[in-house]
């Protein structure tokens, strides 16, 4: 029997994870497996995948559309392996990654063969202007799609969702595209419901050179955090960042971690689950273009924030 497989990519904060954790916290009892690949030594999008565990499977310091494409598909080979197989595999690519060249790698025979991917899905920011459409990799990335899911949209106005639709439906007219509330999106533009059914193979440009764009500079501590002051470093940080993301214990609410989102210049707080042992307490990936933001100054910054030794 083969394996589905859906290819869910998006910029950078697009909202990916979300819609990830919908999937699974809504499976209907399907055996769904999933694959979070995460730009930066810390694979912080693994552990905000729903009841993340042997079902999800990390991928990490490095882009499966490039330097982890052979990763890639040992993984599913692996999950492939497994007993009970799983009836679907999910892919969470990175915010920088290009699905076209994650694409040609899922075009080998010996995967096809038993893990067809049958759907790609851009997760688009509906808060964003439709000129942030014309960045190259935005581009790559909703020319590859077979849906389009617009995230964020109760903080759009109509006018706006209007607007970044027509921009969507200009450079990918074949995709279908629907809001997704909370990360909702109907399971039936995701997952074939013909068992019988059988994906056509892609087209596949040819590859392109890769240009390094982004980088990640990860930070962690042992100790706690001094919420406000970290609330003021982070606003320090935050012109010279494209995204960030973290999970962390503080001062104020010892024994519990808040786990920390910053997308489009919004940063959100949430509550996350009870720290770990032997894991440091603060771990923050912070991701940039290319020499925007030193080491010197992320460390700068971030130790006015932990607790005294």
């Amino acid at each position: 029997m083969q394996v589905p497989i859906l290819l869910v990519a998006g910029f950078l904060g697009a909202g990916k994870t979300t819609v990830v954790n919908h999937l699974l916290a809504h499976a209907g009892g399907k055996r769904i497996a999933a694959v979070v690949n995460d730009f930066g030594a810390i694979n912080i999008d693994a552990e905000l995948i729903a009841g993340a565990g042997d079902g999800v499977v990390s991928l990490s310091n490095g882009c499966i559309c490039c330097t982890l494409e052979g990763d890639l598909i040992r993984t599913l080979a692996g999950l492939l392996r497994r007993d009970p197989r799983p009836e679907f595999i999910v892919i969470e690519t990175s915010g920088i990654a290009d699905p076209a060249d994650i694409v040609r790698n899922l075009m080998d025979p010996v995967i096809w063969k038993e893990a067809p991917l049958d759907t790609v899905l851009c997760v688009v920011d509906a808060t964003q202007p439709p000129a942030a459409l014309n960045d190259a990799l935005l581009r790559s990335q909703l020319r590859a799609a077979d849906v389009v899911a617009l995230s964020k949209v109760d903080l759009a106005d109509a006018a706006a969702r209007a607007a970044i639709r027509d921009a969507i439906r200009a450079q990918r007219p074949a995709a279908v595209v629907v809001d997704a509330v909370q990360g909702e999106v109907p399971a039936a533009l995701l997952f074939p419901i013909d068992p019988d059914h059988v994906p056509e193979p892609r087209e596949v440009a040819p590859r392109r050179p890769v240009a390094d764009r982004f980088e990640t500079l990860s930070w962690t501590s042992v100790r706690r955090v001094h919420l406000p002051r970290l609330q003021q470093a982070i606003g320090k940080l935050a012109p010279k960042l494209a995204r960030a993301k973290g999970l962390f214990e503080t001062v104020e609410q010892p024994g519990r971690l808040t786990v920390f989102q910053l997308a489009g210049g919004r940063a959100t707080l949430a509550a996350g689950g009870v720290p770990a042992p032997d894991v440091p307490r603060t771990r923050i990936v912070f991701i940039a273009e290319l020499g925007a933001l030193s080491r010197a100054e992320v460390d700068a910054a971030m130790q006015a924030c932990i607790e005294a030794g």
